[in-house]
C-alpha cells in the first residue's frame, strides 16, 4: 500500500500546505512509499523543475511517478524511480478442470499490549486484532489484520484490516490520530470531524468512506 500524493497548481501554495502537514506530524511519511500522480499539472507548470528534488529534501520516499513523462524540459533531470522492465508477454494458460482443496480456516489471535505506544514504535499484527491498555503516541503507529482498541488516547496512526477485512474497526477512548485506515482506506487528522476529534470514538467503513460513530 503507497500514499498517493497529487499536486495542483500553483505548486508553490502546495508544497506550502504539505508542509503545514509535515509540521503536524514529522513522521507521517516516514518509511512510507509514495506515488506521485501528476495529471493536474501541465509540462510548463511553475516551479514543476524543482518538485521532486523539493519532496527528497523533505523526506519523500518516491517509488513511482504517474501522469509525466521524462522527456518533459521540466523533468529531464529528475531522479526517476526505477520500473520494472525486461518482462515477455506469455501465451495462453489452460486451467484444468479439477477441485482445488479448500485451505484450512484462518485462526483469530488476539495481541495484547500492555504498555502505552511509545514515539517511534511500531507494532503490526496481521493475524488478528490488537488491543492497546495505554495511549497510542504521536509518530507511532499500531497495524492490525483485524480490528484495533486503544484504552488511551489515539494520537499516532492506526490501520486496521491490512489484509483486506473491510469489517475490521478502530475503536479508542480518545481520538486524536494523525492518521486512521481500515481496509487501505484512509483519513487524516485534517478529514476528521471536528465534533469526533478528542471524544471516545469508532471508525468502520461505511461503503468505501470511513465514518467516526461516538461511543460515548
Amino acid at each position: 500500500m503507497a500514499l498517493v500524493l497529487s499536486p495542483e497548481p500553483p505548486l508553490g501554495d502546495w508544497l506550502r500546505a504539505l508542509d503545514i502537514q509535515i509540521a503536524k506530524s514529522a513522521s507521517f511519511f516516514e518509511a512510507k512509499p509514495v506515488i506521485l500522480d501528476l495529471g493536474l499539472v501541465v509540462p510548463e507548470e511553475d516551479g514543476l523543475a524543482e518538485l521532486v528534488p523539493a519532496l527528497a529534501a523533505r523526506g519523500v520516499r518516491l517509488v513511482g511517478i504517474e501522469g509525466a513523462d521524462e522527456s518533459w524540459d521540466a523533468t529531464r533531470d529528475w531522479d526517476w524511480p526505477q520500473t520494472f522492465s525486461g518482462g515477455r508477454a506469455i501465451g495462453p494458460v489452460e486451467v484444468p478442470e479439477q477441485e482445488l482443496p479448500q485451505p484450512p480456516a484462518a485462526t483469530s489471535h488476539t495481541l495484547l499490549v500492555e504498555e502505552p505506544v511509545r514515539s517511534g514504535q511500531s507494532i503490526s499484527h496481521p493475524d488478528g486484532d490488537v488491543v492497546v491498555m495505554g495511549s497510542v503516541a504521536s509518530g507511532s503507529e499500531v497495524s492490525a489484520g483485524g480490528s484495533i482498541h486503544v484504552y488511551g488516547t489515539l494520537r499516532g496512526r492506526a490501520l486496521a484490516g491490512i489484509g483486506g477485512n473491510g469489517d475490521a474497526r478502530i475503536l479508542c477512548r480518545r481520538m486524536n490520530a494523525e492518521l486512521i485506515a481500515i481496509d487501505g482506506f484512509y483519513m487524516t487528522a485534517e478529514d476528521m470531524p471536528a465534533d469526533r476529534v478528542g471524544r471516545s470514538v469508532q471508525a468502520k467503513l461505511d461503503g468505501e468512506s470511513l465514518v467516526l460513530l461516538p461511543l460515548d
